[in-house]
């Protein structure tokens, strides 16, 4: 039997090369390994203050964005987290099951908070709780999570552990999913802070939905250094590094050779076959979803079917849960 890997993305801003390079250029290939649910956990979104019309659109073209990439709704199930009130309903059951001193030592909870003074929100600090929530319900056997999630994935686990203890078997406990690709892609502008989807300076992003010649003045514009030698070198040139990364990770090179096709080449010839490779590899994407922006009654109906398949098994598992505590 296929194990099952839950994930999912935030629709906060525009998803940027960091995204499909990290995640989801993996996902199309997981779904012929594992049973695969795949969200976009739009409930995770309003911890902060967006306009409805902008993230109602950000919903769908990150589901649009879903499939273009080649993630098969028949193969896997896409769907949209406030479709399925099992989150929200689990979510507060979880919260009675996980402690403040948890919460209160989340790494992300302090940086957030400390970007969004104004809006220091329950929901900012209870979010693990409902990651938690989204994982637990699939009877999910693993998750890829970057460095930056697998504090929240740990606190899933240990209320796992503690619901079960009680209870029984009711949750299976997660593993972290070890992705195969080591791209960890960073701003153009600042090479040391990863590729951010809702960044506040646009040109440190290549967002997957750029036109050809966005993407490549962005390129030509990324910080580099007075060396003009292309060679990986993250600490001491971590702009050229990045976009090596960028560049290996396309092409399906190793990182030496990859250094060999600029053997003496300057960072202008470099930067042209970056931003060539880059606008090569999502000229196939960005065909899709404008097919998919102009057929919405079929990605509508995708919503639809998906949506119920998530809640058929999600539901179950609320059962299972109310049954044990006699609600």
């Amino acid at each position: 039997m296929k194990k099952t890997i839950f994930s999912g993305i935030k629709p906060t801003g525009t998803l940027a090369l960091g995204n499909y390079l990290g995640t989801l250029k993996e996902w199309k290939d997981l779904q012929e390994e594992y049973n695969c649910v795949f969200s976009v956990v739009d409930l995770h979104s309003i911890t902060i203050r967006i306009d409805a019309a902008e993230l109602r659109e950000n919903i769908r073209n990150v589901m649009m964005i879903y499939m273009a990439t080649g993630i098969d709704p028949n193969k896997s199930i896409i769907f949209n987290q406030s479709h399925v009130s099992a989150h929200a309903e689990l979510n507060w059951v979880l919260s009675c099951y996980s402690y403040m001193g948890e919460l209160e030592r989340m790494t992300q909870y302090k940086e957030k908070a400390a970007r969004h003074v104004d809006n220091i929100n329950a929901g900012l600090f209870t979010y693990p709780v409902l990651m938690a929530a989204d994982i637990l319900l699939y009877q999910t056997d693993v998750v890829p999570v970057g460095d930056d999630q697998k504090q929240h994935l740990e606190m899933a686990r240990n209320i796992a552990v503690r619901f079960n203890n009680i209870y029984g078997d009711v949750f299976k406990v997660p593993e972290v999913y070890s992705s195969k690709l080591a791209s960890r892609i960073k701003g153009l502008q600042n090479p040391t802070k990863k590729m951010d989807k809702s960044t506040d300076d646009p040109k440190d992003s290549i967002f997957l939905l750029d036109s050809p010649e966005v993407i490549i003045k962005k390129i030509k514009g990324a910080v580099t250094d007075s060396e003009n030698q292309v060679r990986f070198d993250v600490e001491n040139k971590p702009g050229i590094s990045n976009l090596l990364t960028i560049y290996a990770t396309i092409t399906g090179k190793n990182m030496a050779d990859s250094e060999k096709d600029f053997e003496g080449k300057s960072y202008g010839f470099f930067k042209d076959a970056v931003s060539q490779v880059v606008v090569d590899e999502l000229r196939p994407l960005q065909q899709e979803f404008d097919r998919l922006k102009q057929d919405s009654s079929f990605v509508d109906g995708i919503l639809k079917v998906n949506a119920q398949k998530a809640n058929d098994i999600a539901s179950s598992t609320l059962r299972k849960v109310y049954d044990k505590l006699g609600l």
